[in-house]
């Protein structure tokens, strides 16, 4: 597989898997490996990542879970070209399809309730909060600049099968909006873990799953602490 200039080949040390980033655009880190390990995809399960990017967390659950086919919609050309390129790279194309598109319009690509499993990565600011990046790719992957926390968990309700789960990993101080989304769109709260990189500190980041149209009943998992390299 060509390595085009201003890329580089990561090794996931999973299986003999690898990923080609560019070193420009927004890089997976620690948030992704720990939403691959949150997620569950069983035997014969259909899953969809909203915002894959380099194609990173359909890879990983191919390995991690005995799902039977892994979708990626990504909107950036550019990131989707390149989430392609891994699938081939690492001769996946048989389990896992990246399609080219927007959330917004994720109905009118995939047919209705046709997913087990949805997980997202998703930007992590509001329009208009904190310092937005000069590079586009990487603004359009932390700022909510061309789809929100409503867009995400509106379309995800739609995608999923009736008690399909979806999962998501975030920062605590959205879990308001995060809440009253889910429960807008009969997303039931399942499973919450506060991630810390130190447990003297505030939580870092948050996973979640949540069931459409599941029981009210809500778990909370031990603390996971981690440090930056892991």
């Amino acid at each position: 597989m060509k390595i085009n200039e201003g890329e580089r080949l990561d090794d996931l040390q999973l299986n003999g898997l690898k990923l080609i980033q560019n070193k420009k655009s927004f890089c997976f880190g620690i948030d992704t490996v720990l939403l691959s390990d949150f997620v569950k995809v069983k035997l014969g399960e259909t899953a969809l990542d909203l915002g894959t990017g380099t194609g990173v967390i359909p890879i990983l659950l191919s390995a991690k879970t005995p799902g039977e086919k892994f979708h990626g919609l990504e909107l950036q050309e550019e990131s989707a070209e390149l989430a392609r390129r891994n699938v081939d790279m690492n001769k996946l194309s048989d389990k896992i399809t990246i399609t080219k598109g927007d959330i917004k319009n994720a109905e009118s690509i995939y047919p209705l309730s046709s997913f087990d499993v949805i997980c997202t990565n998703p930007p992590y600011m509001k329009a208009g909060a904190g310092i937005i990046s000069d590079f586009t790719q990487k603004a359009i992957a932390k700022h909510e600049i061309f789809v929100s926390l409503y867009d995400i968990i509106s379309k995800s309700a739609k995608l999923l099968k009736p008690q399909g789960r979806f999962y998501m990993i975030h920062r605590p101080e959205r879990l308001t909006d995060i809440f009253r989304n889910l429960a807008e769109h009969r997303l039931e709260i399942k499973k919450i873990q506060f991630v810390y990189s130190d447990a003297e500190k505030e939580a870092m980041l948050v996973l979640l799953e949540a069931v459409r149209g599941g029981n009210a009943s809500l778990k909370v998992l031990p603390a996971k602490i981690i440090t930056q390299e892991a």
